[in-house]
């Protein structure tokens, strides 16, 4: 983190992940257009338009309604700023990205309020309806999946994006008590998956990967996270700064890669001739950051916490390199 990063003090209320260590790597300027693809509750929205001066502009977007809500209550009176409802995949069909983007921040995952309402279905701590729907107004939720999906098919999902070893086991069982009574709330699935998988020593409850799994394949979270960094790309102008910030390998995966793919050459194969040669769009800035240890004391969601930066390269810029 650089000095002026040390100096910037995370807003009170709701604490954003790696604040000080996102407005450092977005590099903000006053005169700059920002797009925040998951506002959440704000937290890094406020950091940058804080930045901003009045010919700024911070574009917002959330598929989560409530995020929306907070957003329009919130920013809809301030002229620099514009909102969207939407996954971040769309954002290049979002008109106000067309003159190009100086910073694009992805904050992945479900969010903390989302964890807390019970009604959302995204926690097995508190029972509520089994839905996980970031975007409760669009496509299946966990419940109708889980009702209607194949043995094979559940399994697949539970190892995929849980890396759930039992994934078979538990995917036998859902069936099998889905015949009986719907599965329709998350004590339900949770107490499920407990039976049939006692706690691990290091007291993980059993039905974490699995309901990181289903969560994943119910908002598509992966396809539109490959989808939303070509979108990205493709929006910022040279010199801007791409930020993501991943909660579990499956995320840091696609992203690490997506950076490599455009800042790097590929590896020389003396088999096959060169059909061109490689042209970088992108620069590393930096590695793979982790929360601070002052952080992870008072937040412990950010001890999974990773943050990637790339900045997007222009003519000059890729000749240098």
């Amino acid at each position: 983190m650089t000095g002026g990063g040390m100096g910037r003090a995370a807003p009170s209320g709701h604490l954003p992940v790696m604040y000080a260590q996102v407005l450092d790597g977005l590099r903000v300027v006053g005169n700059g257009t920002y797009l925040d693809g998951t506002f959440g509750r704000g937290g890094h929205a406020r950091g940058v338009l804080e930045q901003l001066g009045p010919g700024g502009r911070l574009l917002l977007m959330d598929k989560d309604p409530d995020a929306i809500a907070v957003a329009q209550r919130e920013f809809a009176g301030d002229a620099r700023v514009a909102i969207f409802r939407g996954s971040f995949a769309q954002l290049a069909d979002w008109e106000a990205t067309a003159a190009g983007l100086d910073g694009v921040l992805f904050d992945l995952g479900v969010s903390s309020p989302q964890l807390d309402v019970a009604q959302r279905g995204f926690s097995f701590g508190k029972d509520g309806p089994l839905d996980m729907r970031m975007d409760p107004d669009s496509g299946q939720s966990a419940a109708q999946w889980l009702a209607e999906a194949s043995e094979k098919d559940i399994a697949d999902v539970l190892w995929t994006y849980g890396e759930e070893k039992l994934s078979r086991k538990i995917a036998r069982t859902i069936v099998a008590r889905r015949d009986e009574q719907p599965l329709e709330r998350t004590a339900q699935l949770a107490e499920l998956i407990a039976s049939v998988m006692p706690r691990g020593k290091d007291k993980i409850h059993p039905a974490t990967r699995s309901f990181q799994a289903i969560r994943i394949f119910i908002n598509r979270e992966l396809a539109d996270l490959e989808t939303g960094l070509d979108a990205a790309l493709a929006r910022l102008k040279p010199g801007g700064r791409l930020a993501v910030i991943s909660f579990h390998s499956l995320e840091d995966r696609i992203v690490k890669q997506f950076i490599a793919l455009h800042a790097k050459a590929p590896p020389a194969n003396r088999r096959r001739p060169v059909e061109a040669e490689f042209t970088p769009t992108l620069r590393m800035i930096g590695g793979a950051q982790k929360a601070h240890d002052d952080e992870t004391a008072g937040n412990p969601r950010a001890r999974s916490a990773v943050l990637r930066v790339a900045e997007k390269l222009g003519v000059e810029s890729r000749e240098a390199a």
